[in-house]
């Protein structure tokens, strides 16, 4: 069997872009793939035109060393666009072995460990009483794990945020959250590295013990010893990495033991190949997966497969509007969820499908809000 075509579509689905990815065979076999670094997709899309010029006529069954070759290719190796291209065709690649062998992709990866892949979701609303009353709804449907919403002023708009207002305003709404919904819910937050240590501490130092299960991606992860350094001022799980593009961007947060749940993103981290390595090593370090998934029905399926073949395992973010409402249009096979889990699919490969004559909405610039401080400086999205 021999790669024929790689067919990258940046293209605008439902209310965001989506950077998918085709590889197809002289078998008549394909796969899907799905890139995970929103807003620079055109840079992706690019990043597999390159690839594709030296995986035509390839081995598809060889995706280890597909994978190693389009990494090590080139002096200035590794980086997010890179790691996002090679992500996708990875995952696409995956999907034709299964389909070629017969057998779902969870198989390949050593087969499951569980027959439902369980699910944490996020509060849409604003912060505040109706967020105490959808997490609540979550519960009742089976949902126990979940994120809370948090100030965030004006920022999804490009205007003002404060973080020293967002925390204060935050923390009293969370301590709320928790006396009403008892300590059977899982909460946590996800302030999108948008404080710094100081105040990431000051935020943990406002809530009673056990106010929060996880505070995600509260600093930004460049300078892992920033975060170490907070580590040591907080008793809160951190849950870290659905930036990280590698194994290697992983190694200090695992072994130092700054992290304690893995937010791998497939999509992003280098495919199956990568990510199967960073779960190895978070298992050896006694931390759970908690993968991030914002992104489409590709994403989710390859999620679940990856969910479902581990060991270390703790929950599989959602989105809810979209999983309760899927676009059957543009993906007519998806990975089903019940209501309260993924239940694992059966078909061979991913268990998705695309149909490439849907996807006809015309790539669509889009920049993340551009938010400031009071004083007039810039500040994180």
């Amino acid at each position: 069997m021999r790669i024929t075509e790689i067919k990258p579509y940046a293209v605008w689905v439902g209310n965001r872009n989506q950077m998918l990815v085709k590889v197809e065979t002289d078998e008549g076999i394909y796969g899907w793939g799905e890139a995970g670094f929103s807003g620079r997709e055109l840079a992706v899309k690019g990043v597999v035109e390159h690839y594709r010029e030296f995986l035509m006529g390839r081995d598809p069954m060889r995706r280890g060393g597909l994978w190693q070759e389009m990494y090590r290719s080139q002096y200035f190796e590794g980086g997010r666009t890179l790691t996002a291209a090679i992500s996708a065709i990875d995952l696409a690649l995956y999907d034709i072995v299964g389909k070629k062998l017969g057998v779902p992709v969870y198989d390949l990866l050593g087969g499951r460990h569980r027959d439902e892949v369980p699910v944490f979701a996020t509060t849409p609303g604003p912060y505040g009483p109706d967020m105490i009353e959808q997490a609540r709804e979550f519960m009742e449907s089976g949902i126990t794990a979940f994120r809370l919403s948090y100030d965030g002023m004006d920022i999804n708009r490009g205007g003002v945020f404060e973080p020293r207002e967002s925390i204060a305003n935050s923390a009293e709404w969370l301590i709320k959250a928790r006396a009403e919904l008892g300590n059977q819910a899982v909460i946590g937050v996800d302030y999108h590295h948008r404080l710094n240590v100081a105040e990431t501490a000051s935020f943990c130092q406002m809530m009673p013990s056990h106010t929060l299960d996880f505070l995600e991606e509260p600093i930004r992860d460049e300078t892992p010893e920033a975060y170490e350094v907070l580590r040591g001022m907080t008793d809160v799980p951190f849950a870290i990495g659905e930036e990280f593009a590698s194994k290697w961007q992983f190694l200090p947060y695992l072994e130092r033991g700054i992290t304690n749940y893995a937010r791998v993103d497939v999509c992003n981290v280098g495919g199956f190949t990568e990510s199967m390595k960073v779960a190895g090593w978070a298992e050896a370090h006694y931390i759970d997966l908690m993968p991030h998934n914002p992104l489409g029905p590709v994403c989710t399926a390859a999620s679940v497969h990856l969910g479902a073949a581990v060991p270390n395992f703790a929950w599989l973010e959602i989105n809810l509007a979209r999983a309760t409402n899927p676009d059957y249009e543009i993906f007519p096979q998806q990975v089903e969820f019940d209501g309260r889990v993924y239940r694992l699919p059966e078909a061979p490969g991913l268990g998705v499908d695309v149909d490439e004559t849907k996807l006809s909405e015309p790539f669509a610039f889009w920049e993340p809000p551009h938010p400031t401080r009071r004083d007039g400086s810039h500040t994180n999205w």
